[in-house]
């Protein structure tokens, strides 16, 4: 088949990269020369000692120690990086600041854009840090925020970061359960809290979660208090908790920064948790440095003074995704809100508005700009995007095509997929490579990633298991309270012993070096013996135009037997006639095959996501399969609880 090319660099775009002047970098400094980026990406996973610690050079990492080598050995989980080094990451974010300049630009449902100085930034940063310091947090103890995508949330990390103390967070839209599955599990000595905040018009008042949460978190010793909502909120809140407006206005001094081992944490992130406790997954100073320099600077060519933006909340790794550009000597974009209120138009307009150049969103979004029939490139300039990125779900071809016909016909469209595992993508954005419709452009550099066969064997052209077979700096240090890294090896390195398996099904393509990815192995259409990733599915069916969204899963039974249904959420007006499930078994069929059709297609109100955004397709098979519902599911961990109840009433028809 041939893929069709949606946009290709100009030859002054790839010479103005970073990717660029690292290629020139290589050869005058290591003599070495690549005809083509797969030469330098197979060098970067065979040599990954001397490609890493070429990271750490050309980058200039700011070190108070010299490390004894770059890679202790490559046992995962147990090898060590830099060791001996003494480095602090939030040192690095305000290495390209200009006191005069913009850092933050900020935006939310009230219209009005905030926009932060560096110095403003560091003053703020300094006066928290400076406070935390004053009431006895150390190097290593827990920081948490319950807080929305707002400056305060940027400020407090920096602070936390800056004085070696480990940063976590969540959204306000998460429950009072949700909150306490992860914090508890880490006893955090500072909350940061928000009073409430606004989405899609609406006001949410968040006082009595906040102190719901607080009674659950014994560890506790201070709380802070952000008034978003309601700016007298403090009065509604115990007289011992602190307006950090408070702290900004009388804490003041010098900004400093303590150096912490390569090693030493630098947040606590979560699993969905759609099962279970949350993953409390920690990272590392260095590795999360290293591993954002490079993939910052050449899968997302963010340059000096340019505007990053990822819509996102404090809940999703990808805000702290976000706080990377700074190394970039890049400005962030924030913005707190639905995307779609008052218009669905709202975050093309808020682009123009600011004048972003790199759009981050999840595929979900442009998928729904794409049913809704928008066209913001004939009502908006958009002359700023040099980029959109897109994460969270596998972008369809349709979606590539829409970002081209629709939205700007001369941007580089970045899909990529990666994980809170290592909070970063492990596929992405090439700024040498053509775009091709439905394919991610490359596997980045250091990420040594194959499709395995059910043999364990690489393979290409055919799908397979997505598997890392050498180690990264990013990947987690531990899992917090994991005795001897059970749950770390079962989670990632069991399959393939030694190998990280990341649970997503790919296609690397032999004659572009690109990939598809095809959705979780671990909800994986096994029909037959066939495997169906779920992304084809959803791909085609997103083709009907009565059709909003969809799910699928299949159970396999016994006596060999399977049971595969399609949910859809039909659009507003439509119903689910017969003329429907024929137009969708007829597109499923002539896009795929016989077995791509599903035995039964069934309306629902709605289709369960996480909070972070993902379709719960485990879950609910595991529900259709009658497993205990409190084993399938954390309730807690949904966007839209109410519409796991259809299938729970469901199972009493199987």
């Amino acid at each position: 088949m041939t893929l069709k090319k949606l946009w290709s660099p100009s030859n002054s775009f790839k010479k103005n990269s970073h990717l660029h002047n690292y290629k020139q970098w290589l050869k005058a400094n290591y003599n070495l020369e690549f005809e083509s980026y797969q030469d330098l990406w197979i060098w970067s996973v065979s040599e990954i000692e001397t490609f890493w610690e070429s990271i750490w050079k050309y980058f200039n990492v700011i070190s108070y120690k010299t490390y004894n080598k770059a890679l202790s050995n490559h046992k995962m989980p147990n090898c060590k990086w830099f060791e001996g080094s003494k480095i602090n990451y939030a040192e690095h974010l305000f290495r390209h600041s200009k006191d005069d300049e913009t850092a933050i630009v900020f935006g939310n449902e009230s219209h009005e854009i905030q926009k932060i100085s560096w110095l403003e930034l560091k003053t703020k940063v300094a006066s928290l840090a400076i406070y935390f310091k004053s009431i006895g947090v150390t190097k290593g103890e827990r920081v948490v925020a319950f807080i929305p995508n707002v400056p305060e949330a940027t400020i407090a990390f920096l602070a936390v970061n800056s004085i070696g103390a480990i940063w976590s967070s969540t959204s306000p839209d998460f429950g009072v359960e949700s909150v306490v599955d992860r914090f508890a599990q880490i006893k955090p000595k500072v909350l940061i809290a928000v009073d409430g905040y606004q989405y899609n018009g609406k006001p949410y008042d968040k006082s009595k979660v906040v102190e719901s949460i607080v009674k659950a978190l014994p560890s506790l010793e201070k709380v802070l208090i952000l008034p978003y909502l309601n700016k007298k909120a403090l009065h509604e809140f115990p007289k011992n908790y602190l307006d950090i407006e408070y702290v900004f206005n009388n804490y003041k001094g010098e900004l400093n920064f303590e150096p912490v081992d390569f090693s030493h944490p630098i947040w606590v992130l979560y699993s969905s948790g759609t099962t279970g406790l949350p993953k409390a997954i920690v990272h590392s100073h260095g590795g999360i440095l290293l591993e954002h320099l490079k993939y910052m600077a050449f899968h997302n060519d963010v340059q000096q003074g340019e505007r990053f933006f990822w819509f996102s909340t404090t809940g999703w790794m990808m805000w702290n995704f976000v706080q990377a550009a700074f190394l970039m000597g890049a400005s962030i974009v924030l913005y707190d809100g639905s995307p779609t209120y008052p218009s669905f138009n709202k975050l093309w307009e808020f682009t123009d508005q600011v004048g972003i150049h790199h759009f981050g969103t999840s595929a979900p979004y442009l998928v729904a700009c794409m049913k809704k029939g928008l066209n913001p490139k004939s009502e908006f300039d958009l002359s700023s995007l040099k980029s959109i990125s897109s994460t969270g779900a596998p972008l369809p071809p349709d979606a590539f095509d829409y970002v081209y016909s629709n939205i700007k016909d001369d941007v580089w469209l970045c899909s990529m997929a990666g994980g809170t595992d290592v909070c970063t993508a492990f596929v992405g954005g090439l700024p040498e490579y053509t775009v091709h419709s439905g394919e991610i452009q490359c596997r980045a550099l250091g990420v040594s990633l194959f499709a395995y066969d059910e043999n364990g064997k690489p393979i290409e052209d055919e799908l397979g298991e997505m598997v890392i077979d050498q180690p990264m700096p990013s990947m987690p240090i531990y899992f917090w309270n994991d005795k001897d890294n059970k749950r770390y090896n079962a989670s990632y390195l069991e399959h393939y012993p030694g190998k990280w398996r990341h649970g997503d099904f790919i296609k690397i393509n032999s004659k572009t070096n690109g990939l598809v990815i095809y959705g979780r192995s671990d909800a994986t259409l096994n029909r037959h013996g066939i495997r169906i990733g779920t992304a084809e599915i959803y791909r085609a069916v997103n083709k009907i135009d009565a059709i909003e969204d969809s799910l699928i899963v299949n159970l396999e039974l016994e006596e060999g037997k399977h049971y595969m249904p399609l949910f859809v959420k039909l659009k507003t007006g439509h119903t689910l006639t017969e003329t429907v499930k024929i137009q969708i078994n007829k597109q499923l069929k002539q896009e795929y095959t016989a077995r791509h059709v599903p035995d039964e297609i069934i309306e629902v109100s709605d289709i369960p996501y996480t909070i972070s955004g993902k379709k719960m397709e485990a879950p609910v098979k595991k529900i259709l399969l009658k497993m205990p519902i409190e084993k399938s599911i954390n309730i807690d961990s949904m966007r839209n609880p109410e519409s796991i109840k259809y299938f729970i009433e469901f199972t009493k028809h199987l």
